[in-house]
């Protein structure tokens, strides 16, 4: 009996320990990491705001490759639902976007189902340092009795907080690399036009040579293009891209050009119109080049050409020879001159 007593005297005294523990516990809990990444917050809000985006960094799709992941709803939008099941280490359970506030903050309610049931707030803040942003990933909510009592023997931060840190650390790498990409695109950029570098092989080509005023260009180009096609076609030789003019000189003072109009052809075919009266051979070396893609009628390309000006001036580069304009889109095909593409080439180095 004396036994029975004591057993029963521990017995509350564990209840009553564990009631007190219930009373007196934290109401509350919340658990959080930061970390600046040096991007723009507009790229870091597209990874942060779409739940889809988040299988790029998220600690837990690290622990559970296999990891079967459904998403819901608009992407970045409240309403978006990411249910997720896995392994041991990730469980089951889902989280769903309730508030967005634009390259700021986005709240989700975080509903784990495996191993146990709970339900707490997932909390992204985004604050804009200029040329990076400061990243601050949170989880919160409120415990119940028994939460209130399980947190004297769990630390929430321990036990949560090396994954945000892993998390945030993806999210760093992912967001930098994306930032890197832009900011090459953007170096690309002159004016509304892109610019691309390419490596250029050599290139020969035939064709009708003239200095004319940029009155005549039209008529020039039209003749000339009419004549070197024809006697590349009873050559049996076929030229090697489209039609192609190329700029030896642009004089603005006087307005006119010397320029060749004309194709490429292989050394080999370019051989047989040495010495053909009318007829120019130019050799174009191989090395680097800019490139536009330009698209329009052909009065306006002449911002295309201001736009390589400016690339080669703030790149510190400098043309090698000659600038090229391959014309693409034949306008005798396509009467919408807005579809008109014209490669436009400056050799540099």
């Amino acid at each position: 009996m004396k036994a029975l007593k004591t057993l029963l005297v521990i017995v509350l005294a564990i209840v009553a320990i564990v009631i007190v523990l219930g009373l007196i516990g934290p109401s509350e809990y919340r658990v959080e990491r930061s970390i600046t990444i040096p991007a723009e917050t507009g790229v870091v809000w597209a990874n942060v705001s779409d739940l889809e985006d988040h299988e790029e960094w998220s600690p837990w799709a690290e622990k559970d490759p296999d990891m079967a992941v459904t998403i819901t709803g608009e992407a970045g939008q409240v309403g978006q639902k990411s249910e997720w099941k896995g392994d041991e280490n990730v469980g089951s359970g889902y989280q769903q976007i309730a508030m967005v506030e634009e390259n700021k903050a986005v709240r989700t309610d975080l509903h784990f189902i495996e191993p146990w049931e709970s339900q707490s707030t997932a909390t992204f803040d985004l604050e804009d340092l200029g040329d990076s942003t400061r990243v601050t990933w949170g989880i919160e909510g409120e415990n119940n009795f028994m939460g209130k009592v399980m947190s004297v023997f769990m630390d929430m931060d321990k036990m949560v907080g090396p994954d945000f840190e892993r998390g945030l650390a993806n999210l760093k790498e992912v967001s930098t690399a994306e930032q890197a990409a832009l900011d090459a695109e953007r170096a690309k950029m002159v004016d509304g036009f892109t610019i691309e570098t390419m490596e250029r092989p050599g290139m020969t080509y035939v064709g009708v040579r003239k200095t004319i005023p940029w009155s005549d260009m039209e008529k020039f180009f039209g003749n000339s293009f009419g004549k070197v096609f024809g006697a590349l076609g009873q050559a049996g030789v076929q030229p090697q891209g489209a039609p192609t003019a190329l700029y030896f000189m642009w004089d603005e003072e006087n307005k006119r050009a010397d320029v060749l109009a004309g194709a490429a052809v292989s050394d080999a075919d370019a051989a047989k119109f040495t010495g053909t009266a009318g007829m120019s051979t130019y050799a174009v070396a191989p090395g680097n080049a800019y490139v536009i893609d330009y698209f329009g009628g052909y009065a306006g390309s002449g911002a295309a050409h201001m736009a390589m000006d400016k690339k080669i001036k703030r790149d510190g580069a400098s043309m090698r020879e000659v600038a090229i304009e391959e014309y693409i889109t034949d306008p005798g095909q396509e009467p919408d001159s807005s579809k008109w593409h014209t490669r436009i080439v400056y050799p540099i180095q």
